[in-house]
């Protein structure tokens, strides 16, 4: 299969872009993320999931009456029927809470084409037959090294993950904190024991993303931004499993300006465990402080839209005019808004207030 290749940077197979372009055209949102559960065993500190502001105020996920058994399968794919997306996020909570869903729920994504990908912190096993599922992706929260994993992640411990992924082959995602940073060997430390495991395809990173006006231990100063930044194209080259080059690096240093901005949050829908309440105005919920951002997935379609496609034309412009003709096509066809107009619609109307419940 054909790919794009920019140095250092994700390989881009043209299948995908081109998958995710005819769904923008016909006004879909090409992603959708959804909660499907309240109930988690750990207690990290940050969890955005569990703040008092993740669902805009008025409610929070503990107090959601989730779903499972029979009326969870159908809400997921109900979910998946309404908005028609190329790739859903199952995440939590903790997702393999509810694995005997899943097991129902994956196998019906594969066959219908549909990229799916389940977020966990690893304290459940992963089924052995869900590896050979089409298009399907596990990934595992691993949170630094065990001097600091061990204890904001406790019970899903370095042990128990090893022991939950062996004979799998998963994404390792990594958020890094400032107490990481105190020593200047540790981003090489963590990659090279993770890059080093045969269960381990790719390393993502992401860096903590607090909400407007925290002010906590875990987030990073301007200078550790930079000193990552810089950092993490050195190791992809030493260790290619690490998905974080030089393209992606710059990204992380000039997140967008806010949601409506973030072509990640343009191009996602999210749901919270009820399957009815959404998270606003993207994953985080809450109000993130956007100047702060390290989502990886933000800063992902953040360097592909600056990537240049053919002279001074870059990839934002076809987004852009991708996305002028899908919500045409939305309007006339009557199908569900898509999460771009969603974006400009609240900025419009709320001047930076960008926290709310949507219903719809």
């Amino acid at each position: 299969m054909f790919v794009f290749q920019y140095p250092g940077v994700i390989r881009l197979r043209i299948k995908h872009i081109l998958d995710s372009w005819s769904k923008i055209l016909r006004g879909h949102t090409p992603m959708l993320s959804i909660e499907i559960t309240r109930e988690c065993p750990l207690h990290c500190p940050g969890c955005y999931a569990y703040g008092d502001d993740h669902l805009g105020g008025d409610v929070t996920l503990r107090q959601l009456s989730d779903k499972r058994g029979d009326d969870l399968v159908r809400g997921v794919l109900g979910l998946v029927d309404q908005h028609k997306p190329l790739h859903v996020t199952l995440v939590g909570g903790e997702p393999m809470i509810r694995h005997r869903e899943l097991s129902r729920i994956l196998p019906e994504l594969s066959a219908r084409g549909i990229y799916s990908m389940v977020v966990t912190s690893g304290i459940i096993p992963i089924p052995a037959e869900w590896m050979s599922l089409y298009r399907f992706t596990a990934a595992i929260s691993i949170d630094g090294l065990p001097e600091h994993h061990n204890v904001r992640r406790y019970p899903a411990t370095y042990d128990r993950i090893l022991e939950n992924i062996a004979g799998r082959l998963v994404n390792v995602h990594w958020t890094i904190t400032a107490p990481m940073l105190e020593r200047p060997t540790y981003l090489e430390e963590y990659v090279r024991f993770w890059a080093t495991r045969d269960e381990v395809r790719h390393i993502w990173v992401s860096l903590y993303s607090p909400q407007r006006g925290e002010q906590s231990a875990e987030m990073l100063s301007p200078e550790q931004r930079e000193f990552v930044a810089r950092e993490l194209p050195r190791l992809r080259q030493e260790y290619p499993k690490l998905l974080a080059g030089s393209g992606f690096s710059a990204a992380l240093l000039h997140p967008p300006a806010s949601p409506k901005e973030c072509t990640f949050s343009r191009l996602s829908k999210n749901y919270s465990a009820d399957l009815v309440t959404r998270v606003e105005p993207c994953v985080f919920g809450g109000d993130p402080d956007c100047s702060q951002c390290g989502c990886s997935a933000s800063a992902a379609a953040q360097w592909i839209c600056e990537a240049k496609v053919a002279g001074p034309l870059k990839g934002k412009h076809i987004l852009h005019g991708s996305m002028r003709i899908g919500s045409a096509v939305a309007h006339l066809q009557h199908v569900a808004r898509p999460a771009w107009r969603e974006r400009e619609r609240s900025g419009q109307k709320q001047e930076g207030k960008l926290v709310q419940i949507s219903m719809d």
